[in-house]
């Protein structure tokens, strides 16, 4: 319904982040957490609190980002993969190009609003379709609970996927939720059921 209509995406931004931070990073990398990549993000958006300075593999924050929906995991990986933001986003515009799609817009890795930040229903399901052929992003995106540590050994950090889908549906294998006050609940699903996906 309304497949090809621009809509503003949110969180569901990460699954194309996730999949260009695997397609681009060795998952044992190990990645310290820079103050300019959690300085960014304003108030109200999923955040797992990450600390400056803070030490995480690859494969911790990318639990951290699907799982939990952190953004401030997100820009890290950003930050590891590309530099910055800005240069993240034309990575991701990029591979949406290589997709041959043209009603899709990133600006940022974790669905912050932005004007300039859009998809359709139809795109972003062809984008997610693509992550899924990846087994690392399949396995992460169905995981309903993991632990990772909290500032390099202080703690943990329990998480839990705010997915209801993977409970409630039989078979389901992720994918990610989405939520901001402006764009509303975003959910995209899969399933696997006799082999079929």
């Amino acid at each position: 319904k309304n497949e090809n209509q621009k809509m503003y995406p949110a969180s569901t931004t990460k699954i194309l982040t996730a999949i260009l931070t695997i397609e681009n990073c060795n998952l044992n990398d190990v990645v310290t957490v820079p103050y300019g990549a959690i300085s960014s993000i304003t108030s109200g958006y999923s955040v797992a609190a990450l600390q400056a300075g803070e030490q995480l593999t690859v494969e911790q924050l990318l639990q951290v980002m699907l799982v939990h929906s952190a953004n401030d995991a997100a820009n890290v990986l950003a930050f590891h993969v590309s530099g910055s933001i800005e240069n993240f986003a034309e990575l991701m515009n990029n591979k949406v190009s290589e997709l041959g799609l043209t009603n899709t817009h990133f600006t940022n890795p974790s669905g912050m609003h932005d004007e300039n930040h859009y998809t359709t229903a139809f795109e972003l399901a062809l984008i997610t379709g693509y992550a899924l052929k990846n087994p690392t992003f399949r396995e992460i995106v169905s995981t309903k609970k993991t632990i990772i540590p909290l500032n390099n050994g202080e703690g943990s950090r329990v998480l839990v996927n705010h997915n209801k889908m993977l409970s409630y549906y039989d078979g389901a294998i992720g994918v990610k939720t989405g939520y901001t006050k402006k764009t509303g609940r975003c959910l995209v699903s899969a399933a696997e059921r006799n082999g079929t996906t």
